[in-house]
């Protein structure tokens, strides 16, 4: 019987980190450039939103070392997104329904 043989813990070079920190700064000078342009409403919301999951995707992968463990990945990022997405959905359902409701009983259109 052979006895257990240890995990080893591999360490990554510091080609990787750096490169990520390029990517993390570059990702901050973008959303940076967004507000210094001026761009307005949806696209400045969506372009720093862009960005910011960006950086946190980057930050989980590696310097938490998920992107070697795809299960952890996924309960770590993919999970909590479909969530928040079935929440948010879930409150939109009941925001139209409460607006039609409204509607129906007080004979006015809300704005």
């Amino acid at each position: 019987m052979t006895p257990a043989t240890p995990a080893v813990d591999r360490q990554h070079s510091g080609r990787l980190f750096f490169v990520v920190w390029a990517w993390l700064f570059a990702l901050s000078f973008l959303s940076w450039l967004v507000a210094y342009f001026g761009i307005a409403g949806i696209p400045r919301w969506s372009l720093i939103s862009v960005f910011m999951l960006a950086k946190a995707a980057l930050i989980v992968a590696v310097f938490m070392r998920l992107a070697w463990e795809r299960l952890a990945l996924v309960f770590a990022i993919v999970a909590p997104l479909l969530a928040l997405v079935a929440f948010i959905s879930a409150l939109n359902f009941e925001a139209v329904y409460i607006h039609s409701q409204r509607e129906n009983y007080q004979g006015v259109k809300a704005p």
